[in-house]
């Protein structure tokens, strides 16, 4: 009992630990520079995209090449409701909102959500028949078509403004107090880029344990079952039509909201932001981190997209530290160390970084047969 009460103790104790490191991590990057606080801010935006993507990927088994697709519906949202693109081009809207359109942070996490999740049934209902290659094809054509739809999509109605992209977007704003400017508390202050991590940390936060919450449910039991065999689950009883569709959409949602979060830290959006490139990246995350393992896929987000960040800012000093000048361009150099890092975890950590542990793995039988009577 002692035993257990200590182990309980110890937990709640690096648990208190780690939630303090996190909350004072910008404050302390921010002596090295805003740089390094971006840095985090945005690893914290994909470990979102990460999250849902695993939904469909690592708990359900089905290869997504398009979810970028569905990260470019919640910044485009986003942006039109946060920005004077549609009243410059729409005298209806500028009509009914004469003093600008300026939705509430609350009310854009959700609308993103909900569209995105729209667009990832719109998605899986066409595809419920396919697996493995076809369906990777499949997804791939539409994240493209969502693209070029944001590149075509000014004429003859101006609804995304085309390949330029929609700036003037308005940072989100908390109780009236925008986070584009500093939050005064006391005798100091909190900095702007320091309150989007915050808000960024919240979001990961109710999304992991929204996560883990579906994988421990009746859901997420079925969505790894279609994924170890989707014969067997729906010899089982199990609707896999409607089970595929809760992925889609589920994992859909929360790449939305990584969308109009991150529209709300750049301020602007542009179709070359949701390339196949970025499915891949965010793809590459779930695989080498981890597929269907939370902590595993959040480590796989933070690692693979804040090591290349680091290496841009390191990579040059450290070639003058060591030799005196930069005898391989810092940017080459980068390369070359991240996709040799992929390469080793593939060879060395085939199952990820972090994998999931297995399952109804017994141990064997101790030997019965030694020849004693």
């Amino acid at each position: 009992m002692a035993n257990i009460k200590n182990s309980t103790t110890s937990k709640f104790f690096m648990l208190a630990v780690a939630a303090l490191a996190l909350l004072l991590m910008p404050f302390f990057l921010a002596q090295f520079g805003n740089s390094w606080v971006r840095i985090v801010v945005l690893a914290l935006l994909y470990v979102m995209l990460a999250l849902g993507l695993n939904i469909v990927v690592g708990m359900a088994g089905l290869l997504d090449l398009g979810y970028i697709a569905f990260y470019a519906v919640g910044a485009y949202m986003y942006a039109l409701l946060a920005s004077p693109h549609l009243m410059e081009n729409f005298q209806n809207v500028a009509a009914a909102f004469p003093n600008g359109m300026h939705t509430p942070i609350v009310l854009v996490v959700l609308l993103a959500a909900a569209l995105a999740a729209f667009f990832g049934v719109m998605l899986g209902a066409p595809t419920l028949k396919l697996r493995g290659d076809y369906l990777a094809i499949v997804t791939l054509g539409f994240g493209e078509i969502i693209r070029i739809f944001m590149v075509n999509l000014n004429s003859p109605i101006n609804l995304t403004n085309g390949p330029q992209g929609i700036n003037l977007i308005d940072p989100p704003s908390i109780f009236g107090h925008s986070l584009s400017k500093p939050l005064q508390i006391a005798h100091g202050e909190i900095p702007s880029l320091a309150q989007y991590y915050y808000l960024f940390l919240l979001l990961v936060g109710i999304i992991i344990v929204v996560n883990y919450r579906l994988q421990h449910s009746r859901l997420g039991r079925a969505w790894m079952a279609i994924r170890e065999d989707e014969i067997a689950a729906k010899a089982m009883g199990i609707n896999t039509r409607n089970v595929k569709l809760a992925a889609f959409a589920i994992g859909a949602s929360f790449g939305g909201v990584s969308g109009a979060m991150f529209a709300s830290l750049q301020g602007f959006v542009s179709p070359e932001s949701f390339t196949l490139n970025e499915s891949i990246v965010v793809l590459a995350m779930v695989v080498l981190g981890g597929m269907g393992h939370i902590p595993g896929v959040i480590l796989g987000a933070v690692v693979l997209y804040a090591l290349p960040e680091v290496l841009r800012h390191t990579a040059g000093p450290a070639q003058q530290l060591l030799f005196g000048q930069e005898i391989v361009s810092p940017e080459v150099l980068r390369l070359l160390i991240y996709g040799l890092a992929m390469v080793l975890i593939m060879l060395y950590r085939p199952k990820g970084l972090w994998p999931a542990p297995e399952h109804g793995v017994k141990s064997p039988l101790p030997d019965t047969n030694t020849g004693k009577s």
